[in-house]
């Protein structure tokens, strides 16, 4: 996967949301704005795209988009329940119609044995609709981790819209 590529998916993307009249926000943690930044490479990205959070601390995600203290205590910052909160609070702090969130291990440091390097969760959210999520493990450099999962993040939008 190359920025090409995920360029190329953030583009498909972008003409679905134009045809069905969507916009987008995202929740990002362990991508950095990554997907924000294929996002808006897309000329006239901002008829589609509202905001991107970058939360990469948990401060930034109980501040920005409200996840539970009790969540991040008990669960962790990588968890299913902190992507779907993250998910869910993107779209109440924003205009947009769908969302991603994502949080997760780059690495190289960070990892144990419950949570390895690599491990990345993401939750799709549209207003009024349900949360979906979905774990994944990456392999690679911090580098391969981020940008298989920024185009995660972008399939997965691009399926939520059908």
């Amino acid at each position: 996967m190359t920025e090409d590529d995920v360029t190329d998916l953030a583009r498909a993307l972008g003409r679905k949301c134009l045809r069905k009249r969507v916009v987008l926000a995202t929740a990002e943690s362990c991508t950095g704005g990554g997907v924000a930044t294929a996002i808006t490479r897309i000329s006239g990205s901002a008829k589609w795209f509202d905001r991107g959070f970058v939360t990469y601390s948990n401060d930034a995600k109980r501040e920005m988009l409200g996840v539970s203290a009790v969540t991040l205590r008990r669960r962790g910052a990588v968890s299913e329940e902190v992507a779907r909160e993250m998910a869910l609070g993107a779209l109440r702090h924003s205009p947009a119609d769908v969302c991603v969130s994502i949080t997760g291990i780059a690495g190289p440091t960070g990892g144990s044995r419950s949570k390895p390097v690599g491990l990345v969760w993401f939750a799709w959210a549209s207003r009024g609709g349900p949360v979906q999520s979905r774990r994944f493990r990456f392999r690679g450099n911090r580098v391969a981790v981020r940008i298989q999962s920024v185009a995660v993040a972008l399939r997965g939008l691009t399926d939520l819209l059908g």
